[in-house]
This record gives C-alpha cells, structure tokens and sequence, in this order.
C-alpha cells in the first residue's frame, strides 16, 4: 500500500506544473492533498478522478484558500469531512476515508506565521484536535494521519532551528503539543521510524535561496498508530520535480487494503 502526502499550494498551479502527469507514473493507493485553493466549482473532470481515482474533496468556504483532498483506487467504505467544529471547518481541513479497519486521514493544520491572529487559530485548532486524536487513538481502528502539521518536531526537522524557536512552527509550545501526540496517545511518526537522518526536508520557503540550499523544514508527516506504522517498510520525499513549495511524502507499507 502506497500512500503519499503533499500540500499542494492550489492543486490547480500544481496541475500546471505536471502534478496530474506525475501522479500515475507512483502507482499509489491513496493520495492525500492539502491546501487545494479550490472550491467545488474548480474541480473539473480531470482533478474530479485522474487515472481512475477516487476523489473526496473538503474546501474552504474562502476562495482560494486551504482545503483538503483525497485520491484512492479503492471506493472507501466511509467518508467523514471536518470536525464538527465550525471555525475549523469553514477552513476545510480535515477528511477521513475509512476502508476495512484502516482510516486514512488528509489533515492540514493552520500556519500561524501570517500574524497574532493565525497563531491564535492554530492553538484554538491543537487544543480542540488533541481529544479528538485521543478518541483515534482509542477507537480501535489503524489510523494514518497525512498531511502538513505546520510543526517542525525537533531540531532535527529544521534547518536553521536555533533562529526559529520564536517563530511559527517551531515554537516550545507547538513541540511539546506533538511530542505529547507521540509520547501519550501512542502515534508513530512514520517517517522518522525509517530514517533518522538530518535534512529531510519537505518544506522550503520562496525567499532567498532556500530551495537550491536545503534550507527548509520537515513538517508534512504521515503519523499512524503503531499497528500499521511498524507494516511501513520504505519512506522517500519527492524532488525531482516541484509541483508546490512543499515536496511530496511518500510512505510504502506491508498491507493490502
């Protein structure tokens, strides 16, 4: 089972940028995307269901802004889009596929790096996400959570880390809230369970030369509980074409759906 994870920056610019050419030559199961910067009237035919794909979309009431989507070869059993929180879903940021006792979700957390205001939203969303991922946690089923957390976890996952830990992404208290993801509801990061190196990077800011440096920071996961995250046995981050300013994560797991 293929699943790959990208924050698209508007999956029509990405069209653009050949993402609909590249996505059949991986041959994966499921594709989660955020941040689609579409609203239900932009998802043509081709977006809809490329090469046979199932497609699930939950966007922002905003034009042009966040959104999340899910592509699977497999019709899902069971579709759940938001939270049941009306802040948070108006920003279209959450969607569930469960198939069998599998659920894969496309997650995409705010950014709070746009001002006070954002920062404050990204807390109000990791308060009320925590019981919720508690409930996933307990609920039984395999859970892979996919997507752009906005949160580098260690110094690690970011480059310049030591100027960062001020801002957005890297602050003491967005760390603490995924380490407790980790330590007290028993989720895996996937990525890191295969590959500890440093700069692995799936993010690069369009300033400076941040791209052509490997200056960049490691904050899309695939975060699962531990039944099928010790099934992952390959892991890769996709640069040899850009699509977005975020590259594609790409996890492989021992499982059939």
């Amino acid at each position: 089972m293929r699943i790959i994870t990208v924050n698209l920056n508007g999956i029509r610019s990405a069209a653009n940028k050949g993402f609909f050419q590249w996505l059949p030559t991986q041959e994966a199961d499921i594709v989660c995307m955020q941040e689609l910067k579409a609203q239900a009237a932009d998802i043509t035919r081709e977006i809809v269901s490329p090469d046979g794909y199932h497609g699930h979309f939950h966007c922002a009431e905003k034009k042009g802004y966040s959104g999340v989507g899910t592509y699977s070869r497999c019709k899902p059993d069971n579709v759940i889009s938001g939270l049941g929180i009306a802040e948070i879903d108006a920003e279209g940021r959450y969607l569930r596929l469960d198939f069998g006792r599998v659920s894969v979700i496309s997650v995409y957390f705010p950014s709070g790096s746009s001002g006070e205001h954002r920062q404050a939203a990204k807390f109000f969303f990791l308060e009320r996400f925590f019981p919720m991922l508690k409930q996933l946690a307990d609920c039984g089923r395999e859970i892979i959570l996919c997507g752009d957390w906005n949160i580098a976890h260690k110094e690690i996952d970011l480059k310049n880390w030591r100027s960062n830990q001020k801002n957005s992404g890297f602050l003491p208290e967005e760390r603490t809230w995924l380490t407790d993801v980790f330590h007290e509801l028993g989720f895996v990061d996937v990525f890191r369970q295969i590959n500890p190196e440093p700069e692995q990077y799936t993010w690069w800011s369009n300033r400076g030369q941040a791209w052509a440096k490997n200056v960049g920071w490691r904050i899309d996961y695939q975060i699962a509980t531990p039944g099928i995250a010790a099934k992952a046995k390959a892991v890769s981050i996709y640069k040899t074409e850009r699509f977005s300013d975020h590259s594609p994560l790409i996890i492989d797991y021992d499982y059939s759906l």
